[in-house]
């Protein structure tokens, strides 16, 4: 058993959060080779790499079902669970959704002391209970790496629901949280970051999306979906491509996280961040001499915050009402939405 003051959660696992994603290349090429499935009432499956599915039960309710879970990018404990936990909620509001049932994923080594684990699951109980939702039980396995998080259920109005692919030409592109928690994660475990950008990473990522999918209810959401491990380009492609247009994101309009392009210009660049921009050369185009930009752009995400495209008069009530309501990561206008331009299904410009 290894003494508790010695296990260090972040140095168990090569890649912890999000960045331990399996490559979008390598994962599109296995689900390609699934047998698709048709039914009246799946109403959102694999075909859009959406962040759940969606099951119609009746006119007026449906249910979101999402699973998401990974290594620890932190040392803490408590932190860690919350993290996890504010991760796997934030697929059940990036569909316009609310949680309603959560169910506890672990994998845990016998070497280190049970104990953690219970702080771990406390974490993530606490995440839970503030989105209003119930934990009802889990499974459990040994294995070499920790890993934790949530399968998550939720209740939607189906004529309600966002979609990844719905955004349409003259739309405005809103970001909630601001980008950059592979690279200061990527510091944390160098042991190079300050204190100041360890605290606020850490507020970003247990933050919840609840309050901007309030928000959200109050208008026309054309599509949604929230950024994590595919980096905002990624998770951009995947509504440029899937609606039919190209998002011209502007690189001076992005909210970044403090000393993130620091960490970038240092070379502290996450692998998932190299993976991203080798699976997305294609889809997706950067008009910038910045250095760090493409760093930043195609960094992946750990909890990351909400990319929602809506009219401009939509945009405008929601940067005004998060301002209203003290967010501390309001909606951001970041970009538009524009008709298709060649190949490209997202453009970052500046």
């Amino acid at each position: 058993m290894i003494p508790d003051d010695q296990v260090r959660l972040s140095q168990m696992a090569p890649g912890g959060g999000c960045a331990a994603k399996i490559g979008p290349g390598t994962l599109q090429g296995i689900l390609e080779q699934l047998p698709r499935f048709s039914d009246e009432n799946l109403l959102v499956g694999i075909e859009t790499s959406d962040d759940g599915a969606v099951y119609r039960i009746s006119e007026d309710l449906a249910l979101i079902q999402t699973l998401d879970f990974f290594p620890p990018m932190v040392d803490d404990p408590r932190l860690f669970g919350q993290i996890a936990a504010a991760n796997a909620l934030s697929d059940i509001y990036a569909m316009g959704g609310e949680p309603k049932v959560a169910l506890n994923i672990v994998a845990w080594p016998n070497c280190v002391n049970p104990a953690i684990l219970g702080k771990i699951l406390e974490g993530g109980a606490e995440k839970v209970k503030e989105a209003g939702a119930v934990l009802a039980g889990g499974h459990s396995i040994q294995d070499d790496v920790p890993k934790y998080g949530l399968s998550v259920t939720g209740f939607v109005d189906p004529r309600r629901m966002y979609t990844n692919c719905g955004a349409r030409p003259g739309d405005v592109l809103l970001l909630t949280k601001p980008l950059g928690t592979g690279l200061v994660n990527t510091a944390v475990k160098a042991g190079m970051a300050s204190e100041q950008a360890e605290r606020e990473v850490l507020r970003v990522m247990t933050e919840l999306n609840r309050q901007a999918a309030e928000l959200l209810k109050s208008c026309e959401v054309h599509a949604c979906t929230d950024v994590t491990g595919f980096g905002l380009a990624g998770h951009g492609a995947e509504m440029g491509g899937g609606s039919g247009v190209t998002l011209e994101i502007s690189l001076e309009k992005l909210p970044v996280q403090r000393e993130a392009a620091e960490y970038a210009s240092m070379g502290l660049v996450p692998e998932g961040s190299y993976r991203n921009r080798e699976f997305l050369k294609d889809q997706v185009q950067v008009r910038t001499n910045v250095p760090w930009a493409e760093d930043l752009f195609f960094d992946p995400q750990t909890s990351g915050g909400l990319l929602v495209s809506v009219s401009p008069e939509a945009a405008e009530m929601l940067v005004k009402a998060g301002a209203e309501k003290g967010m501390e990561d309001p909606f951001r206008i970041i970009g538009r939405v524009k008709e298709k331009e060649g190949p490209w299904s997202v453009i970052l410009i500046g």
